[in-house]
């Protein structure tokens, strides 16, 4: 009798350890993702075109800024948004915020996540997770056409020349001290800003990546664009370097991997050419002023 009671008291037990273990992996489901309300909430500067821009209206399926009443967001960034929330079934909120507010953000859980042209660093990596990439750029630079340095073959070819960046990125962090003999000015606070520093002859030439340098050309004829990937004369990284420093992702908290692996779906059903296709869009859409 006592070999039974026993037996049932073990078999009683384990059963108690199976259900609290089954509660247990049911909390874990229960961990707060952001989307748990069905709306994804992302945040982008919305002034760094072809990536984001603000506009005045709805046209080209903009999106309504949640904290700008009466102006829009559009551009590259939204239309990976849209895409993302459109294949979940999320409703699209998007913030307008300052580029150096955006990683805080994320790890603060202000937002779900910053689609804003961020490559994805190793820096930023110990901040916050990525997914992606949603885009895989190069770096170039940019000068006027009637420049001295407008036929240059490397960007060792700019010495005694003057150029910037925009603040907290590759390009004036890691890319302009490899222009040697250059005289490097103080960042820019973003992408308007640097251009306009070129374009007003601040300095004599920018260094940025690809895609906005391509919608720089759009709103400004008289600016060149100097691409020297392959050659000898390109900007050196190492392939570690290069695949976080070019490789542009979406940045959400650490640890969620819901939403990371929600996103990485998404993205895992484009290729590069309808990344370049969707870019070229973006650029075909963007203000010229």
């Amino acid at each position: 009798m006592r070999k039974r009671i026993t037996l049932l008291l073990t078999i009683v037990m384990a059963m108690s350890m199976t259900l609290a273990l089954a509660s247990c992996g049911g909390d874990d489901q229960d961990v707060p993702t952001g989307v748990e309300d069905g709306v994804f909430t992302i945040a982008m500067e919305c002034a760094y075109a072809p990536y984001n821009w603000t506009q005045n209206d709805d046209s080209n399926d903009a999106v309504p800024l949640k904290n700008v009443p009466g102006s829009y967001a559009n551009g590259y960034d939204v239309m990976i948004a849209r895409k993302i929330a459109e294949d979940n079934d999320w409703e699209l909120e998007i913030i307008q915020s300052d580029w150096d507010s955006l990683v805080p953000a994320v790890m603060t859980g202000t937002i779900d996540a910053a689609i804003a042209g961020q490559s994805m660093t190793a820096l930023r990596s110990e901040q916050v997770d990525f997914a992606g990439p949603y885009f895989y750029a190069s770096m170039v630079l940019l000068t006027k056409s009637d420049s001295p340095y407008a036929n240059a073959q490397s960007i060792h070819d700019f010495e005694g020349a003057s150029g910037t960046a925009q603040l907290s990125t590759i390009w004036y962090e890691e890319c302009l001290p490899q222009i040697t003999g250059a005289d490097i000015k103080p960042a820019s606070a973003d992408a308007p800003a640097m251009l306009m520093a070129l374009e007003t002859g601040v300095v004599d030439f920018v260094c940025t990546d690809l895609p906005t340098a391509q919608g720089a050309v759009v709103a400004y004829p008289d600016m060149k664009i100097l691409d020297f990937s392959g050659t000898d004369g390109d900007f050196e990284f190492t392939e570690e370097e290069r695949a976080e420093n070019v490789n542009i992702g979406v940045s959400v908290m650490k640890g969620n991997a819901y939403l990371k692996d929600a996103i990485d779906e998404v993205l895992d059903t484009m290729e590069v050419e309808d990344f370049n296709s969707l870019m070229e869009d973006a650029i075909s859409i963007q203000p010229i002023s």
